[in-house]
């Protein structure tokens, strides 16, 4: 199927990597113009083409329609590319919005980090790029922007991005401290003036480069400790394949029984509308018979009134006639 996951695909953060796009826009994706017909039968090599023809950055716009970026983000979780394939696109520096693209694919599939090691770098990337938010306005913005946001905040693009440990808990881990431009040229002796005779006997630079090496040396000796320690806890396991057909024909079976079962339910409404349409015509006609009956009984009283009424004029008549018999017979 054209929205399934590829079969040697790995669980991302538990599960399949397209439900790391919610139920909601991932179905308004599916739906999309773009995604049928510009996503369909896309790999890792002709899915390049296409985020170079991008030409914003954004997630949903107007009556929540998908942005192209957003399509080829869940295109990415889609097809899952090997982490060298995601590493060319991060350094492919003539694609911006490739690059961009990229970042987003690492900021939700990655380990916390390589999240850090692989997107600040990307904060002394200053180009611009365009932005279209929610109610369909573009705007300008830069790459880095862009990855401070990736990194400091929850929500991008309209997507929840998986939870980022803090980078001074990393740190205990073995990541190595972030270097600032300021740091990296005086550290290296790039900086205006570290070239002159007072900064080079001077003594607070080489106690600078030492510090910051030996932080540097003592966070690749952690970070080499913890993946021996959980090398030797798993026994060198390796991570099963992920069975993405069963888990997402057991979501779509779930999904299409919850609209069945919401097609019986408006159906269920309709007919009982329609009994109730019948109940109320049934009371109608109950009650214009009954005004046909009481009608009746008027009639029926009318008649009876006037049949006594002729009776009392045949009573009068009789005595009338009476009284002339007894008037000839006298």
């Amino acid at each position: 199927m054209a929205n399934t996951t590829a079969r040697n695909a790995h669980t991302i953060h538990g599960t399949n990597p397209q439900f790391l796009i919610e139920r909601i826009v991932r179905a308004r994706i599916y739906d999309s113009p773009y995604w049928k017909e510009d996503c369909f039968a896309l790999n890792a090599a002709t899915l390049v083409d296409k985020a170079a023809a991008l030409q914003y950055v954004g997630g949903t716009f107007g009556l929540q329609r998908p942005s192209p970026f957003l399509c080829l983000v869940c295109k990415l979780l889609q097809l899952q590319p090997e982490r060298e394939i995601v590493l060319a696109y991060l350094e492919a520096e003539d694609l911006k919005y490739l690059r961009a693209l990229a970042a987003m694919y690492v900021r939700m599939t990655f380990p916390p980090m390589d999240v850090y090691e692989l997107l600040e770098p990307l904060l002394d990337d200053y180009r611009k790029v365009r932005w279209r938010d929610m109610a369909g306005q573009y705007s300008l913005s830069h790459m880095d922007e862009f990855v401070f946001d990736l990194l400091t905040e929850e929500r991008v693009c309209g997507l929840i991005l998986p939870r980022l440990t803090r980078r001074a808990l990393l740190e205990e881990k073995g990541l190595r401290p972030r270097r600032s431009k300021l740091e990296t040229a005086l550290v290296l002796g790039d900086a205006e003036g570290l070239a002159d005779e007072a900064y080079a006997s001077d003594d607070s630079m080489q106690r600078i480069r030492t510090a910051r090496s030996k932080k540097v040396q003592d966070a690749d000796r952690t970070r080499a400790a913890l993946r021996q320690r959980e090398a030797n806890a798993l026994g060198y396991a390796v991570e099963e394949d992920y069975a993405s057909q069963q888990e997402e024909e057991e979501e779509e079976r779930m999904f299409e029984e919850c609209l069945a079962g919401q097609e019986e339910y408006f159906a269920g409404q309709e007919e009982c509308l329609a009994g109730q349409e019948e109940y109320f015509a049934g009371q109608e006609e109950c009650l214009a018979g009954q005004e046909e009956y009481f009608a009746g009984q008027e009639e029926c009283l009318a008649g009876q009134e006037e049949y006594f009424a002729g009776q009392e004029e045949c009573l009068a008549g009789q005595e009338e006639y009476f009284a002339g018999q007894k008037y000839l017979a006298g």
